[in-house]
């Protein structure tokens, strides 16, 4: 188990097996390290990402489809590196990083590496995983 420690936070602990499957995914994902850093602080709504507006921001590098980024950021979701905003009314179609998620971008932006790019095996791993919803 590796444990995660957040300012102000209690320490959460992840198994490696976790920690990998959540960099795998963030690595395969389509968006861009800008995304994250700002989900880091805000939430960003799925119509801030998709289409022009998500190149603009850079958030992407090429214009997505409303479902394509919605089918992406429930992945991450599943993996436990994002969640969805929540209000009053119920669920919203605004995003946020996890303690998981958090760690993880922080640990590349002090590395001032950005999202590595994956290897050939880690995007067949993410797709396997994707197709199967392997559990945690």
């Amino acid at each position: 188990m590796t444990v995660l420690d957040s300012p102000g936070k209690s320490s959460i602990q992840y198994s490696e097996r976790t920690l990998k499957r959540a960099e795998r995914a963030l690595q395969c994902s389509p968006f861009q390290l800008q995304l994250f850093t700002t989900m880091r602080f805000s939430s960003v709504s799925l119509n801030g990402i998709a289409g022009q507006s998500g190149v603009n921001s850079g958030y992407t590098r090429t214009t997505l489809t409303e479902l394509a980024v919605e089918n992406a950021l429930l992945w991450l979701i599943q993996v436990g590196v994002l969640r969805r905003e929540v209000d009053g009314q119920g669920i919203t179609d605004s995003f946020r990083l996890t303690p998981l998620g958090r760690k993880l971008i922080d640990q590349w932006e002090s590395q001032n590496q950005g999202i590595p790019q994956p290897s050939l095996c880690d995007r067949s791993m993410n797709t396997l995983n994707r197709w199967l919803r392997f559990p945690l």
